[in-house]
């Protein structure tokens, strides 16, 4: 056999096994596929026997459509109140200082060494009006006060003796036979009696000076008193003048309570200093103790530092009962205003950063406007209702991010309806 043959032969050969290699693998591909084959194409298996489009249909997973509760429960829930209109009483809030009605340095008005203290002349002592807190040397004081006595009485005997020389004058005259008036005064003496009598006042007014004076070496409280200082020791020898003790009124305190323009407006105008009936309730810093006071007069100027208008209030006795209210303490006055008849009352905390308030309309869709707010109390406002609108569900705590028209869930936390 030629090479030629051989070659012939051998191409032939390796022709009849690719074609072998050829039947034997598109053969199984024609019965079955590989499960979970490219791109999830289902097995001749499964699929044989069913339409195409039954197949797809069926291997296809389509999502269910959402129900009214899923979409309900899908929406931001927040939590409103009811609010209905109704009559508030206006509460104005001030702050301010304890102060006594009268401060008064006590000063010595007559010269002198101080003998003596009261017992209980100390700083924080209560003196009552007319009680004696220091006595002074008064020797010289009583000796004037015998000398002008002495005095009235020497003008009372002059006084007597010229009146009967001038009855004796007139008598004299009557029996003289005389016509008419006498052409002088000094025939009936009635220019001595005048100056007898004159002498006599003046000696009764000495009289007077010396008995004061007197009085005045015993140093009194001029009212109800609590020393606040005192400035004078036994053997302190005080002039006219000389400092004896800073003295503050105990029987009554007053609290100027600064207030702006709203304020203003939320309190009576027909109120006045003599109208008792405008209570001030008093609380220290604390809130732990309350006093009750009233309103004694309205300042009609305003402050150059704050600019605005104060009102005083006072207190009576506020050093009296288990509860002392002490002079330079800083309190809190709550004072009975105007009464509105038509106003919602809200958490202070429903208006938002930007002065706005939040409410839900009839379809639970956010809303917003900005309030009138007449007065706020107690972590409180009290606004004037829309117009049209008596009630309204508002929203307790709003955020900057809401949107108007966002449909929401309510989530009641009470209200006044």
């Amino acid at each position: 056999m030629t090479s030629t043959a051989k070659r012939v032969i051998g191409t032939a050969g390796a022709l009849v096994v690719l074609v072998l290699v050829t039947i034997s693998v598109f053969g199984q591909s024609g019965h079955a596929g590989p499960p979970g084959g490219p791109q999830g194409a289902p097995s001749a298996a499964k699929t044989q026997g069913r339409p195409a489009a039954e197949a797809s249909t069926s291997d296809t997973k389509v999502p269910p459509l959402a129900s009214p509760q899923n979409q309900e429960a899908s929406l931001p829930a927040i939590g409103v109140l009811d609010v209905v209109a109704g009559t508030y009483q206006a509460k104005v809030n001030g702050y301010g200082e304890v102060t006594a009605k009268h401060v008064l340095s006590l000063t010595a008005q007559v010269s002198g060494e101080v003998t003596r203290l009261s017992p209980h002349f100390e700083t924080g002592a209560v003196f009552r009006k007319g009680e004696v807190m220091a006595y002074l040397n008064d020797t010289a004081y009583q000796q004037a006060v015998a000398t002008a006595r002495a005095a009235v009485e020497a003008a009372t005997v002059a006084l007597e003796e010229e009146r009967l020389q001038g009855v004796q004058a007139k008598d004299n005259w009557e029996r003289s036979g005389l016509d008419g008036e006498p052409e002088s005064p000094l025939v009936l003496r009635e220019p001595y009696l005048h100056a007898a009598q004159a002498n006599l006042d003046e000696a009764k007014a000495q009289l007077k000076t010396a008995e004061r004076e007197l009085a005045l070496t015993q140093i009194v409280a001029p009212f109800d008193a609590v020393v606040v200082t005192r400035d004078i020791q036994p053997g302190s020898f005080v002039q006219s003048g000389t400092s004896i003790a800073q003295l503050y009124s105990a029987s009554e305190a007053e609290i100027a309570i600064p207030l702006s323009a709203s304020q203003w407006q939320n309190l009576p105008t027909t109120a006045s200093s003599d109208d008792q009936s405008w209570p001030v309730v008093i609380e220290d810093m604390d809130g732990l103790n309350q006093w009750h006071g009233t309103v004694k007069r309205i300042e009609q100027h305003l402050d150059t530092s704050s600019r605005q208008r104060s009102l005083i209030v006072e207190v009576q006795q506020p050093l009296a009962g288990d509860s002392p209210l002490y002079f330079g303490t800083y309190v809190t006055a709550h004072v009975a205003g105007k009464t509105y008849d038509a106003l919602w009352e809200i958490p202070a905390s429903a208006i938002s950063q930007k002065q706005e308030v939040w409410y839900l309309d009839a379809g639970n869709k956010l809303n917003k406007f900005t309030p009138n707010v007449k007065f706020q109390a107690d972590g409180k406002a009290y606004i004037m209702p829309l117009a049209g609108m008596t009630e309204a569900r508002i929203v307790a705590r709003p955020l900057n991010s809401y949107l108007v028209g966002t449909r929401v869930s309510p989530q009641s936390t009470g209200g006044n309806a």
